[in-house]
């Protein structure tokens, strides 16, 4: 089943509408079963409720879970709660126990507990191994669905296990070899088990050299790890080094998906829901940084009615307050942006601390003086006043120069005392930063005031 084409999918999409419309099962287990099944889930989506509970008496539960496999996860919640719940509960068997785990999570404890109920023991208690793990862990998007050989097979019994095994393994490129205690001693690939001499033991074929992941290690940073590995799927063991499950590429992309947006939503400072449609619980989220940046805009307007005198005596020097306070919070932001990128890739640990706070400073210098002579050149020939184009020119310099700064140093600091950089958002730095304009503008304009009037 290929992924349809744009252009193909509305034509398709209609007719499985009018075949549910007319409630013919056959023409719409035909059209349906036919597309590939991220396709399903698109037009699944797309579905009035009324249609959608057609769909639930038209596909069997393993069916159904290859399209709900697909679907939104911000979503797919809400159309298990609407499914019958024995017909919930058999979907959720069907579903990779790592996918499973994660609708149920999202769900109301008591749903959890009923569905865990009705389905099979075998299949509740693979959910429940995951369901104690804490989230964002390794334990906790890892799937147990895979194969496993022991040291002692040779390549014919291996071959033999894996044929009976590989329907119900997430992914069979990578077979993970244990001992007698289910420890993990070995991996060996597809490949070289289908080309190897069947009267081989594993123990001859295998690799020692094994790279795996502590079950309770951060999601991040086991996305790192398949990134720089290049790996399709990576071993998650205890402390004893027991196989527990494995994590592979397609739950990593959903993982670096999640952190991407939740760094995202810290940056604007903002928890971002794409789905929250109640305008209440929209603002009870967006308020509390409001409220925070709200009192930091206070101090700064204190901060200028310091400076009431200055003002009075030129006047002119307010046109370039939200000229220099922009610019400061423009290259704060940006300096933020490289920062938390560097620590989230690990870039910065290579380099170290002091050459990244040089090189922010060189660019921050180098930024400043940029910009500070063009604004010096502008106001020149706009007000035909030499020294304020200069103060103003200065200031630019030395503001761009002391915000580039704090733009990379409060992430880094705030990853040096373990907490996440991505809360040093861009509303904090921009006014943080506009402090800093402020100060540094007007200090020198009094500074230098016989030369202003």
């Amino acid at each position: 089943m290929e992924k349809l084409a744009q252009d193909e999918k509305q034509p398709i999409y209609h007719e499985i509408e009018e075949s549910l419309s007319e409630e013919s099962i056959d023409r719409f287990r035909a059209e349906f079963l036919d597309m590939h099944p991220y396709d399903q889930s698109e037009c699944f989506e797309a579905l009035a409720e009324e249609k959608r509970h057609l769909v639930y008496s038209y596909l069997s539960p393993e069916e159904m879970a290859d399209v709900i496999e697909h679907v939104d996860e911000d979503i797919v919640g809400d159309f298990i709660v609407e499914m019958n719940p024995t017909y919930a509960a058999e979907v959720l068997a069907e579903v990779a126990t790592d996918d499973a785990v994660d609708i149920l999570n999202d769900l109301d404890k008591d749903k959890v507990a009923s569905y865990l109920t009705i389905m099979s023991d075998e299949a509740a208690d693979e959910i429940k191994d995951l369901l104690h793990y804490e989230e964002k862990t390794a334990g906790s998007i890892m799937t147990t669905e895979f194969v496993v050989v022991t040291t002692d097979m040779t390549v014919k019994q291996a071959m033999r296990h894996l044929r009976k095994a590989a329907p119900d393994a997430e992914t069979i490129y990578y077979i993970y070899v244990v001992d007698l205690d289910r420890r993990l001693v070995g991996v060996i690939s597809l490949r070289d088990l289908i080309i190897a001499e069947g009267d081989l033991t594993i123990k001859d074929l295998m690799s020692e050299r094994i790279v795996s992941v502590s079950v309770g290690d951060h999601q991040e940073d086991v996305a790192q790890m398949v990134r720089d590995y290049d790996f399709l799927a990576l071993p998650v063991v205890d402390f004893q080094n027991h196989l527990l499950g494995i994590i592979t590429v397609d739950d990593i992309m959903d993982v670096m998906e999640e952190e991407a947006n939740e760094d995202y939503s810290k940056l604007a400072g903002v928890d971002i829901d794409a789905n929250e449609l109640n305008p209440f619980v929209s603002a009870k989220k967006r308020l509390p940084w409001l409220i925070i940046l709200l009192f930091l805009g206070m101090f700064t307007a204190s901060i200028i009615a310091r400076f009431e005198a200055t003002l009075d005596q030129v006047a002119l020097l307010a046109i370039f307050i939200p000229l220099i306070a922009g610019m400061a919070g423009n290259t704060g932001t940006q300096a933020l942006a490289v920062a938390v990128r560097g620590i989230a890739t690990g870039e910065f640990q290579k380099q170290g601390i002091p050459k990244i706070i040089a090189r922010e400073a060189t660019t921050g210098l180098i930024t400043g003086l940029t910009c500070g002579l063009a604004i010096w050149g502008i106001i020149y020939v706009w007000q035909g006043t030499f020294f304020l184009g200069f103060l103003v020119g200065v200031s630019i310099t030395a503001t761009l120069f002391v915000a580039t700064i704090s733009g990379a140093l409060v992430p880094l600091l705030m990853n040096h005392f373990k907490v996440d950089p991505a809360v040093a958002s861009g509303p904090f730095i921009t006014t943080i930063n506009d402090i800093i304009s402020v100060l540094i503008y007007f200090g020198m304009a009094t500074a230098f005031m016989q030369f202003l009037i």
